[in-house]
């Protein structure tokens, strides 16, 4: 699971292959494009191996009215499988209600691709 999160150029194959259409790394930001052609510029705050942790930032073309919006996603062990915590922050405080059912989306989508990638 970690491989596939740290593999940040591969979100599309890796992780959201039918939501997210390709990917590319510029530097620090990772360029989503999404099945319509739109693009989300994500700044990667860090990638730690040691403590399984990646977080990123949105800086651009979200759909959302957001001014803010951080998230990080951290895969500890749990006995024979892995958990997978995925937090995320956005402001205004009040667009949470517009982004949660986005990342219960997410999170159903992506342990379906986890669990048949093996």
């Amino acid at each position: 699971m970690w491989d596939a999160i740290a593999d940040v150029g591969a979100v599309h194959r890796r992780l959201l292959p039918g939501r997210v259409a390709d990917a590319r790394i510029e530097g620090d930001v990772r360029v989503l494009t999404m099945p319509d052609g739109t693009q989300v510029r994500e700044l990667i705050l860090a990638i730690d191996h040691r403590i399984r942790r990646m977080a990123y930032a949105v800086t651009d073309g979200q759909r959302l009215p957001l001014t803010y919006h951080h998230a990080s996603f951290q895969v500890f062990d749990d006995g024979d499988r892995s958990r997978l915590v995925w937090l995320t922050d956005v402001l205004p405080h009040d667009a949470a209600d517009l982004v949660r059912p986005r990342v219960e989306r997410g999170i159903v989508e992506l342990k379906a691709v986890l669990e048949t990638s093996g």
